[in-house]
């Protein structure tokens, strides 16, 4: 990684960190202010948001570190660990909030108090959200680091809750409906258990070794069968592992021609899959054609 993209993508994750720390403290005043359930859904989400963004900087850092005699094939699989945990994290979240939104709605509570103090709050949340996501992007667009740009759309996505809480506000405010508030906060609390639920799935996949998506597994079938001096492949598989994909795949080649020719068949292809697919770390295995495999070596699929 170029010096100066690694600068850019450490400032990215460090505005990320600085933002929620802000939002975490602006939300708990806010709360404490209203009492309001739409406060507390926009609070849990920026608690979220700064582990992720955390959990971001650090992958940012881990980035730049090449595997070492530890860890082979890298450090990426921690992304995996720290997903999971912060999938259950906000599951939990998410069931505590949806709760106390239920219990509201069900029994007569006072309107939130100082409704205007958590407006001004959501509307703070949303301009830092919003010059962080562009920052963000700018960096992403520079530097291709998809953590950065991971974090930017997961940021994006927080608008709505912030949007939706400023509404309940309003609507407590001027029109005497308190039960907004409840029905955002439930809302709000839906949203986060199923993009809670999502996450954490992805992680276990990852965790288990999941082959690459169908599309990108296809995409390299594709480079490998038109890729000149290549006569066939077989054995191709695929695992995930945070955000790097493992590839490994054999290929037939004529096997008249000088190791130096093979070898320069198999770089080729290597390089052309890795230009394709950034976040792949490709293993290719030549084999001459024709040659029937030995009755110990695994079949061919």
């Amino acid at each position: 990684m170029a010096p100066d993209n690694k600068h850019l993508n450490l400032s990215a994750g460090i505005a990320s960190v600085s933002v929620a720390v802000i939002l975490v403290l602006a939300k708990l005043w806010a709360l404490a202010a209203t009492g309001a359930l739409s406060v507390a859904a926009s609070l849990v989400d920026s608690g979220l948001d700064l582990m992720v963004s955390l959990a971001g900087l650090a992958a940012i850092t881990y980035a730049a570190r090449p595997p070492d005699e530890d860890h082979a094939f890298g450090h990426s699989s921690a992304e995996d660990l720290a997903a999971l945990g912060q999938a259950l994290f906000i599951i939990i979240s998410g069931l505590v909030i949806g709760a106390a939104a239920i219990r509201r709605l069900v029994t007569p509570v006072p309107l939130p108090e100082r409704e205007g103090a958590g407006i001004a709050v959501m509307v703070l949340s949303i301009v830092l959200t919003i010059g962080l996501v562009l920052w963000q992007r700018r960096v992403a667009r520079i530097t291709g680091n998809r953590v950065v740009r991971a974090d930017s759309l997961h940021y994006l996505g927080d608008l709505v809750p912030n949007i939706g809480a400023i509404l309940a506000l309003a609507a407590s405010a001027y029109l005497g409906l308190g039960q907004i508030d409840s029905v955002v906060a439930l809302g709000a609390a839906a949203i986060l258990i199923v993009g809670a639920a999502r996450i954490g799935k992805q992680a276990l996949d990852a965790l288990m070794d999941r082959s690459a998506p169908p599309e990108m597994v296809a995409g390299i079938e594709r480079i490998a069968r038109n890729f000149p001096g290549v006569l066939g492949f077989h054995d191709l598989k695929t695992r995930t592992a945070g955000s790097r994909v493992f590839v490994n795949l054999h290929i037939e080649l004529d096997g008249t021609q000088t190791l130096d020719a093979a070898h320069a068949i198999g770089a080729g292809l290597r390089r052309a899959i890795i230009a394709a697919y950034p976040q792949a770390d490709v293993l290719i295995h030549k084999d001459p054609i024709g040659v029937d495999p030995h009755p110990d070596d695994p079949t061919k699929r």
